[in-house]
């Protein structure tokens, strides 16, 4: 049976504030115990990235589909799986959640509720990577979803986990989790005036990896592959 509204709502809220108190938890312990060496904080903090995703995805998406992500989101209304009234819902709580999220991840390292990020990620490679990342992104979730259901939570850790390394971005891929990272002025942070730039290639990837699934893989093809 299908969750309530409400239902759905919360898990979005809560799963997309664990994810943020993953993210920006771990890049404070990572950078903390590194000792200085950055690449060993980064593999810390994609490590409990990935891990985290793959947890709160087979935990949340009976419930609510484990989007996490405005722009999950809004491929979802797109492809008509979600009403405008759900997509507002969903977004408003991953944005939400996502704040939460960072605030109680300072809260456990003893640090101020909200510390305004100076970590500079500006420049059109930071951008393009932000567009691979998120076009990968949803074409690793279109795909599973429609062809491979029971695989989309591993498949998203996995390609979280390596896109953290093949992109200049480190791979947000994630507007609300963008927009939270701002206010963490910690290893995982981004300067609010990078923030725009970061958004917009966010849902110039998603869109086109929407419209790319929509050809490659249509839900007729997905009824054919259950139906057989």
């Amino acid at each position: 049976m299908k969750s309530t509204l409400g239902r759905r709502v919360a898990a979005e809220f809560i799963g997309t504030a664990f994810l943020l108190a993953a993210v920006v938890g771990s890049g404070i312990m990572g950078e903390r115990l590194a000792g200085g060496n950055v690449a060993l904080a980064l593999l810390a903090n994609t490590i409990a990235t990935g891990a985290a995703l793959v947890a709160l995805i087979l935990t949340f998406a009976p419930i609510s589909g484990a989007h996490l992500n405005p722009v999950v989101t809004m491929a979802g209304a797109i492809e008509g799986e979600l009403p405008g009234i759900e997509t507002t819902a969903y977004i408003l709580a991953q944005i939400l959640g996502a704040v939460c999220g960072a605030i109680a991840a300072h809260a456990m390292f003893t640090l101020p509720a909200v510390s305004i990020s100076q970590h500079a990620r500006s420049g059109g490679a930071q951008a393009f990577s932000e567009f691979v990342a998120t076009f990968g992104l949803l074409c690793v979730i279109r795909g599973c979803s429609r062809l491979r259901p029971e695989a989309v939570a591993p498949a998203v850790g996995a390609y979280i986990t390596a896109a953290y390394w093949f992109t200049a971005s480190t791979s947000f891929a994630n507007p609300a989790v963008t927009l939270a990272r701002s206010l963490s002025d910690t290893f995982s942070g981004i300067w609010p005036g990078d923030v725009p730039g970061f958004l917009l290639a966010q849902v110039a990837g998603g869109i086109a990896a929407t419209y790319l699934f929509r050809w490659l893989a249509p839900a007729t093809l997905s009824a054919a592959k259950d139906a057989g």
